[in-house]
């Protein structure tokens, strides 16, 4: 191979997704040291020769953001001086993805900025899944390559055969997104009008659609605080919605936003397991669906230099 051995090494974000994406490719995680000093400072050391092999790191950037975001940094910069002959940098969720524009005067586009840290530590591609913005792919200048994970969901979606579903968007924003889904289930869409007076706030405005009746889907990228998505539930039944569930990829959950879960109208939430959930986040409510199978076709296609498009063209309206 042009760039050598495959070797996947994991960071401290997932290891479980990152055992998963080493058994569906066969072959074992590499051999890496990551520990953290008294200070907080941290340390990286490969175990083994990486020396002309195409290397993947796996690590989501997601809590605690900023040292799993160093760490994967460090790991990059270790590669290369390890004269790695490729390095791929694999963010199954990349955080600060919302930091995509400037809302406001005097405020960093932070989604670019780590980007740029990213190629300059040294690495020569990225791989991620359900980038926040589409946009973020154009902050590059070495190749993205992102994934969804809507066809794994849609599947789980499928197995539980609702009737009478509508897929509906909680936000303007995921319009492209639900749209995607709806088709693919063929069902009808409906979309949550609602405004954000600031961040992690915000207040369900009006319906758009027809949900009396009906079994409805909340789409998502992401569940943060699960304020917007659970608001949206509990409108949709209050306009008459039979059952209400929902699908995102990234369960962030941060703050109360399982306790606002367990008392939603949700009857059940998909989301993937590019971020680990803790044993208090794991309720009935909640189903992860693996894309571990996912990400390691995409890095095996990446090593043997064959298309990754295949992969996501049918989702590229999203």
């Amino acid at each position: 191979m042009k760039n050598g051995s495959l070797k996947v090494f994991s960071g401290t974000s997932n290891p479980a997704l990152a055992e998963s994406i080493g058994e569906a490719l066969g072959i074992p995680l590499g051999e890496i040291t990551v520990k953290r000093f008294k200070d907080g400072e941290i340390y990286v050391a490969y175990e083994e020769n990486v020396r002309g092999t195409d290397c993947f790191l796996i690590q989501s950037t997601c809590e605690p953001v900023n040292a799993m975001l160093m760490e994967l940094l460090i790991m990059v910069d270790a590669a290369r001086r390890a004269s790695a002959s490729r390095i791929t940098a694999v963010l199954p969720y990349y955080g600060y993805g919302r930091q995509d524009r400037k809302h406001r005067p005097r405020v960093a586009i932070t989604a670019k900025l780590v980007a740029t840290l990213l190629a300059t530590a040294g690495a020569d591609r990225v791989l991620t899944m359900d980038l926040h913005a589409g946009q973020i792919q154009g902050f590059f200048d070495i190749p993205l390559d992102n994934l969804y994970a809507t066809s794994v969901l849609v599947e789980e979606i499928r197995k539980l055969d609702i009737e009478a579903l509508t897929v509906v968007s909680p936000d303007l924003g995921s319009v492209k997104r639900a749209r995607a889904v709806a088709r693919f289930l063929e069902a009808p869409l409906a979309i949550i009008d609602k405004r954000r007076p600031k961040e992690n706030v915000s207040e369900v405005m009006n319906i758009i659609g027809d949900v009396e009746g009906r079994s409805v889907l909340l789409v998502d990228d992401m569940i943060d605080t699960a304020g917007t998505i659970c608001q949206a539930a509990s409108a949709l039944k209050k306009k008459g919605a039979l059952e209400v569930y929902g699908m995102a990829t990234h369960p962030v959950l941060s703050g109360e936003a399982v306790e606002r879960i367990e008392a939603s109208p949700f009857k059940k939430l998909l989301v993937t397991d590019t971020i680990p959930l803790s044993d208090e986040k794991k309720i009935e409510k909640i189903q992860v669906v693996g894309v571990g199978h996912l990400l390691a076709e995409a890095i095996d296609r990446i090593h043997n230099e064959t298309t990754v498009s295949s992969l996501f063209l049918k989702f590229e309206d999203i």
